[in-house]
């Protein structure tokens, strides 16, 4: 090889959750990581909300400073009659994502890897078991794309691409003081949000307010804003940054996997078709990524992704919830839906993935928290 050319054991493709975690594992087990990533810095133009959901909380920890805790959904129905949600021991964290990311790519570097920013992968010739890479001065053993839901690296290699889609629209406010802190604020609404749903999530820092929608329609942010203005008086607050993305909703991209390279997160398709979530995923499959490829390069370990097949998701379930949520069902069974239990169990199997099914009224959680508050926890009335 030329001496010019800098030779890495793996190279990442993309500075995402999944491709940061990868890094900084990879890195951590003695191998030499560089990560590709055409952005100026980590952080720069968001796409995502960045709510986490406890069992991702508990793949990382994040500096408390950049999330804030929230322990509630308030589920609304199209009519804007809501139910309260809560299971004891369960919490959602907002995030302050852009330095959660920056965070992360700290946490990488520090654990050895190396992030070349403004770098565009453009595609990597295979020579004697070395990928070399195009239009840059850098080989590597191996690559995983960690690089989002249209990945390069997967159009490069004849992998599997992602091809199903919701299609999110957000802004974020300073100051939105009608947005009750306690509360997920989450909308059922066919006519507004139809295959998925609108929301406002009060964060550390701002407010974000947003919807999405399923494959084949297009986000009216103005109007999701214009129908939830009385709620939350987003006209009392200043706008700060607006942001857009496409969320994969068809599953597990196939194939994921090649010799020498692998796929891993929205690349992947390793996100929830029926919620939308992946941090959780990538976060954890970002993590297992790493090991089993240094398991491989290292301990001459079986090939990565038949190590990892077994920790990969199908979303059989997900995928049929998915199929009923396309169909955005009228608003008006919406709101009968939402008046009896079996929807609010179904709710609180959603957003609480299980924990405590039997549920827990907010009611009793305020009463808890006026005899002993939670350290750090607001205790305002609703609407506060």
């Amino acid at each position: 090889m030329p001496q010019s050319v800098r030779p890495y054991d793996l190279v990442i493709v993309g500075a995402s959750f999944a491709g940061l975690v990868a890094a900084r594992t990879a890195a951590m087990r003695g191998l030499d990581v560089a990560v590709l990533e055409a952005k100026p810095e980590a952080g720069h133009r968001v796409a995502t909300t960045g709510i986490l959901v406890k069992e991702a909380a508990e793949e990382i920890d994040i500096p408390h400073t950049l999330t804030r805790r929230v322990h509630g959904v308030r589920l609304y129905a199209p009519s804007r009659r809501h139910i309260d949600l809560f299971a004891p021991g369960y919490f959602f964290l907002t995030t302050d994502t852009a330095n959660v990311l920056r965070w992360l790519a700290a946490e990488a570097m520090r654990a050895g890897a190396k992030i070349l920013y403004r770098a565009r992968f453009e595609g990597a010739d295979r020579v004697d078991g070395v990928f070399r890479f195009r239009g840059l001065n850098i080989a590597a053993r191996y690559i995983l794309g960690a690089d989002g839901a249209r990945s390069a690296v997967a159009r490069a290699f004849g992998l599997g691409t992602n091809r199903k889609f919701l299609t999110g629209l957000e802004v974020e406010f300073e100051g939105l003081a009608g947005a009750d802190p306690r509360f997920l604020h989450c909308f059922l609404d066919s006519k507004l949000a139809p295959g998925y749903l609108g929301w406002v999530a009060p964060g550390p820092v701002v407010s974000q307010a947003g919807l999405a929608v399923g494959p084949g329609r297009r986000p009216d942010l103005k109007a999701f804003l214009a129908a939830t203005e009385s709620i939350f008086g987003y006209s009392n607050a200043r706008p700060v940054e607006r942001r857009s993305g496409r969320i994969p909703a068809g599953g597990l991209v196939h194939p994921w996997s090649a010799e020498g390279v692998m796929l891993v997160g929205d690349a992947a398709g390793q996100v929830s078709p029926a919620t939308g979530g992946g941090i959780k995923l990538a976060f954890e499959l970002g993590r297992r990524a790493a090991q089993v490829i240094s398991d491989h390069l290292q301990d001459l370990g079986p090939p990565p992704a038949r190590a990892m097949a077994a920790d990969v998701p199908a979303f059989g379930a997900k995928k049929l919830m998915r199929f009923g949520l396309d169909l955005a069902p009228p608003n008006w069974t919406i709101d009968a839906a939402l008046a009896v239990p079996p929807m609010r169990w179904l709710a609180q199997q959603v957003y609480f993935h299980r924990r405590n099914p039997g549920g827990v009224s907010f009611a009793e959680f305020e009463a808890k928290l006026r005899s002993e508050p939670l350290a750090g926890y607001p205790t305002a009335s609703p609407g506060a």
